[in-house]
């Protein structure tokens, strides 16, 4: 889970104006920290031990982002009535962690799961073979019921009156042994997780959005992963700066070759070389080592000693085939750019903004929730004037990851904004 805001002071005011009560600090749980469970028999243990409670699971999951390249999960923390709360070390047991975690996942596959920003850590959890057969996500509930501030910390007090104070989310969770405090943490975040859902769910029945909660709950646990787009090294920051075509390249060799050692070493690419050293090398374009030592961080004792593998970088750049300068897509470009591109474009995305704006302002929830922007604007790109908008709209929204609660109140505000022929 991310880490946790700090949740503020007992005069800061709520949404309506309402000074919120005084929180309680929450800094330990009611039962201890529990110990860490690490072997195959300590993970088949705390299975049946989460076997003998009742109801839904409050899950949680702790990466190393930042540290390590990849997004595995680290530490596990689960929690349920009657069983109380387990830590499950998903990779020291020294096998197969499909295997040594299948007691668990079956478990798991009893009841309902309780996550925080559930998107987060389904990945890491599937990738061993954990998956929910139901579940709440107690953060996109807080959107739907429009509350300004949905990290945990904020919700937990609002709603429960507990104080959860800064915590180590942004850890490197890949250290063993992990540090006391941390596992203090890590529980603290599954401790009140199902007393949320109860208190958000109850406020999404009295504002008439428990169906809409459900639809957006099962496609979040059903939708497949979007393939990774295949020119990943556009997104390195600086780029923009970069028009010339070789140095495109150079970046791209660059960042090719500093992922293939991160991917190589499970270390996250920056702490490999920084983007910013990407830039300045494809830039200057250096062709010796002391050239290119010359440079801003280059000239650092470590950058020093892998000197030649940048360098052998560039020189397979300055032979490699130049890319596009614009990055090839199949969607709508930026739409900074219509107004000059495609106009009428423009013309209708201003529209179908406007009616969705008005809309959820009267249905009081996110205008990125009532509708996934990038659906607005491929609807409003590719547009072509019909006698029947509605029934075009609807298609489209049927034919795209719209739910069902999305196309009813969506779909006449957008066939209302495309109505009107654009001259």
């Amino acid at each position: 889970m991310s880490e946790s805001e700090p949740a503020g002071s007992s005069l800061e005011s709520d949404d309506t104006g309402t000074p919120e009560p005084e929180a309680e600090p929450l800094l330990a749980p009611r039962d201890g920290v529990p110990d860490v469970s690490s072997s195959r028999y300590e993970i088949a243990r705390a299975a049946e031990l989460l076997a003998s409670g009742t109801g839904p699971f409050a899950v949680d999951a702790e990466r190393a982002s930042g540290f390590r390249y990849s997004n595995r999960a680290y530490l596990v923390q689960i929690r349920r009535a009657g069983a109380g709360t387990v830590l499950i070390d998903p990779v020291s047991h020294g096998g197969e962690s499909v295997e040594v975690l299948a007691p668990i996942a079956e478990v798991l596959a009893d009841d309902e799961w309780v996550l925080h920003a559930a998107d987060q850590d389904l990945p890491c959890l599937a990738e061993i073979g954990i998956r929910p057969s139901a579940l709440y996500d107690t953060e996109l509930a807080g959107r739907l019921a429009n509350y300004d501030r949905v990290n945990l910390a904020a919700m937990v007090q609002r709603l429960l009156g507990l104080q959860l104070t800064k915590g180590h989310g942004a850890a490197d969770w890949s250290k063993r042994p992990l540090p006391e405090e941390w596992l203090n943490y890590a529980a603290l975040d599954v401790e009140v997780l199902v007393d949320l859902r109860e208190a958000i769910a109850a406020v999404l029945e009295e504002q008439g959005k428990t169906e809409w909660a459900r639809q957006e709950f099962e496609y979040l646990r059903t939708v497949e992963a979007v393939p990774t787009r295949r020119d990943r090294w556009r997104r390195t920051s600086g780029i923009h700066k970069v028009r010339d075509p070789k140095a495109l390249a150079a970046v791209r060799e660059l960042w090719t070759t500093r992922d293939q050692i991160a991917r190589r070493r499970d270390i996250a690419p920056g702490r490999i070389l920084p983007d910013s050293a990407i830039i300045s090398a494809a830039t200057t374009n250096p062709d010796t080592i002391e050239k290119l030592t010359e440079l801003p961080i280059f000239s650092g004792s470590k950058q020093r000693r892998n000197a030649q593998v940048w360098l052998d970088a560039l020189k397979r750049a300055r032979t490699s085939e130049p890319p596009d300068v614009q990055e090839p897509s199949n969607g709508p470009p930026p739409a900074s750019r219509w107004a000059r591109r495609k106009p009428e474009a423009a013309v209708r995305l201003e529209a179908a903004r406007a009616e969705l704006t008005e809309l959820a302002q009267q249905v009081s929830v996110p205008v990125e929730n009532l509708l996934s922007p990038e659906l607005v604007r491929r609807l409003c790109w590719d547009w072509q004037d019909t006698d029947d908008p509605a029934t075009t709209v609807d298609a489209f929204l049927r034919s795209s990851t719209a739910r069902q609660w999305q196309r009813e109140l969506a779909g006449p505000a957008l066939a209302k904004a495309l109505a009107t022929p654009v001259q």
